[in-house]
């Protein structure tokens, strides 16, 4: 009985591609071109990777910028001497002869 069904369905599949083979022939060739264009190395999906790494890599950048410049202001600020005073009252506890030293740590 299941082969007959089978035998039947499979009679219809092949009787519908010999009646219109050219309509079948260009049905498949439209869907292997839309493949194609969307999962190519060029495609629409690798398209849109590439545009969100670079906008990631655009912002990485900036921030990355924005570090040098920072950086950049540490070194002039660096060379004057009161930073050199404050950067050692903060970082090392540094006091003036006569001042009293209250260092506060938060828990």
């Amino acid at each position: 009985m299941k082969k007959i069904i089978k035998r039947i369905k499979f009679d219809t599949i092949w009787e519908y591609l010999h009646s219109n083979p050219k309509q079948i022939l260009f049905r498949v060739a439209v869907v292997l071109i839309v493949l194609w264009f969307l999962f190519d190395d060029y495609g629409v999906v690798k398209r849109i990777r590439m545009e969100t790494e670079y906008r990631f890599l655009l912002e990485r950048q900036k921030s990355e910028q924005q570090k040098m410049l920072d950086n950049e202001q540490r070194i002039l600020r660096a060379r004057e001497p009161d930073s050199i005073e404050k950067a050692a009252r903060e970082r090392y506890n540094f006091r003036k002869p006569g001042e009293t030293l209250f260092i506060i740590r938060e828990p």
